[in-house]
């Protein structure tokens, strides 16, 4: 399995959760939200955005204006609406459930995989532990 794929397929898993996140509060043009997700090192290109920009817009999460621009042709804003923000909302505590699910997991297992850590040393440990008792059983009945 490669680490770069599993990883690509988890920042698609909450992107559109992001998306939503940068554009809280104001509206901004595709290539700044592609910059704000760059610089979060969610990397995102242009043929990424625009189908989820375009679902999340159809789904009523967000809107858009066009501005005029001094650097050429208007330009497409997008914003959040209520129904986006509230939306927002819901995703942001489902995100805290899961990154605190998450966590727990890892706490859980942390050291799970080492033997010293965990204080588990596997098959030796429980061989170990039979002789002792074997031991402890021969001696007492003597």
């Amino acid at each position: 399995m490669n680490i770069e794929n599993t990883k690509a397929q988890m920042r698609k898993g909450v992107l559109e959760y992001c998306i939503l996140l940068v554009l809280r509060g104001r509206p901004l043009y595709a290539s700044d939200i592609i910059s704000e997700l760059k610089e979060a090192r969610m990397i995102v290109v242009e043929g990424t955005l625009y189908p989820l920009l375009t679902r999340l817009k159809n789904d009523k999460l967000l809107t858009y204006k066009w501005e005029e621009s001094s650097q050429g042709p208007p330009r497409k804003y997008y914003e959040l609406t209520p129904e986006g923000l509230a939306f927002l909302g819901e995703l942001e505590e489902s995100w805290s459930e899961l990154v605190e699910a998450v966590a727990r997991i890892r706490e859980h297992h942390q050291n799970a995989g080492d033997p010293v850590e965990s204080g588990h040393t596997g098959a030796a440990e429980s061989t170990a532990e039979t002789e002792e008792r074997e031991e402890t059983e021969t001696t007492e009945n003597h």
